[in-house]
């Protein structure tokens, strides 16, 4: 079936928003008073819901500190991201453009909160590139279930078989598979080409841009 609808992630996949993450963590958990994990264990989290990175993380964190956590997170998350500011990566947003152009119906389904999400894709100048943004708290469950991927197609009236998945995490891929979409990682992103194989992903690309030569 040809492809006529694009899900994309978006941290990793669409923008580089590793360092703000990362350091993010870090200062949440130094002001929780917990000890300060490296940076290859944070980075294995992103893509995942705050709540469950947490949990990843810390997984004896009493449940009753889970909510302050994560306002400390989103208090630390304000201030820091003024100082790293994100930026798309290479090609992006002209590839997103042609995709656009072609008649492709692209959207957003992202573990990152939905106001923060918007935010960021206004200020990058792709918003209206996408005809629907999906965050972590308009789903009930997030990935690796295939939920965002499925009240998408539901909502926009397209089938599994007419959908491509994109993104940087393993996580992205099983939303896809699970969903009975074709998925594409890429591996500028947050894991690697053997992690994305691994998960099933039916192609594996080294620059945003290649992905016109797989939805043609």
């Amino acid at each position: 079936m040809k492809t006529k609808i694009i899900i994309f992630d978006f941290d990793g996949t669409l923008a580089d928003t590793r360092e703000l993450i990362i350091r993010t963590n870090q200062e949440a958990m130094k002001a929780m008073h917990y000890p300060v994990r490296d940076v290859d264990d944070i980075r294995k989290t992103i893509g995942l819901p705050l709540e469950a990175g947490i949990r990843t993380l810390f997984p004896e964190l009493p449940s009753e500190a889970l909510p302050e956590w994560c306002a400390t997170y989103r208090r630390i998350f304000d201030v820091l991201k003024t100082r790293i500011v994100p930026v798309l990566f290479p090609q992006v947003k002209q590839t997103l453009a042609s995709l656009h152009g072609k008649g492709y119906v692209l959207t957003v389904a992202s573990s990152r909160h939905s106001s923060s999400l918007n935010d960021f894709l206004r200020n990058m100048g792709i918003d209206s590139l996408f005809h629907y943004v999906l965050g972590a708290d308009n789903v009930t469950k997030a990935k690796p279930d295939p939920e965002p991927v499925l009240q998408t197609l539901r909502t926009l009236g397209y089938k599994a078989d007419e959908a491509l998945v994109v993104g940087d995490m393993p996580v992205d891929i099983l939303m896809g598979s699970r969903a009975g979409a074709r998925t594409v990682g890429v591996t500028y992103g947050n894991s690697g080409r053997s992690d994305l194989e691994a998960a099933g992903a039916d192609y594996v690309l080294d620059q945003f841009s290649q992905l016109l030569s797989v939805v043609d």
